[in-house]
Formats: structure tokens, sequence, C-alpha cells
């Protein structure tokens, strides 16, 4: 799977760095496990990016993170790391960090359901 896309690429190169009051325009998670990213921006580089990682320790955390190193990553059954191509964020990163420190877990739901 294409973990992005050139719309959600624009959105993140537009957002101003280095803040948690953007939204998140991409989500990338783990199918077999724990790990869930929600991403706000990414560097001109096109690797690095900054936003809400979880990798299922209990404590979610801002910070930056590769996106070729996720994408290198081989998990069980010949799976990598997804995109939730359903994600619509609809909080800022900010947001979501705080509940996430509450619930010790990024919660984030497609609209709707």
């Amino acid at each position: 799977m294409k973990l992005m896309t050139k719309e959600i690429l624009g959105k993140l190169k537009s957002n101003p760095r280095d803040t948690a009051g953007n939204k998140p325009w991409l989500k990338l998670f783990n199918p077999t496990g724990s790990g869930t990213w929600l991403i706000s921006e990414i560097e001109d580089n096109g690797d690095t990016m900054f936003g809400l990682c979880d990798l299922g320790h209990g404590s979610p955390e801002l910070g930056y993170v590769s996106l070729n190193e996720l994408a290198s990553l081989k998990l069980p059954f010949g799976l990598g790391i997804e995109r939730d191509i359903f994600f619509e964020p609809d909080k800022t990163l900010s947001e979501y960090a705080d509940e996430a420190r509450s619930n010790q877990y990024i919660i984030s739901w497609i609209k709707g359901a």
C-alpha cells in the first residue's frame, strides 16, 4: 500500500512547522499489532515527519518519525505499515495528543461510524 498520496503530501507540507495546532492529515498503523501514527507535518526532504506516535506502550508522544523507516518495516504475514484510507481528522494534533495521554493510546474513529 502506498503510505503517502500527493494530496496528503500537499496538506502536510502546507501546515506550519513545529506546532501541535495543525490537523494530522495522515494516519498510519501496524495491521498486526501496536503502533499508530497521526502525522501533521513533513519536512522538505519528504521523509522526516512530525506527529503523535503511539507504539502501544501506554505513553503516546509528539515527535519525529521517518516515512522511509516505517515503509521498510517487515511485519508478520508479509504485511507492512498501512495508511488508514478512511481517516479524516476532526481535531488538532494537540487535541488528539491530550486525549491519547488521558487514555494511554490514540483514539481515532472513522467519522460517522
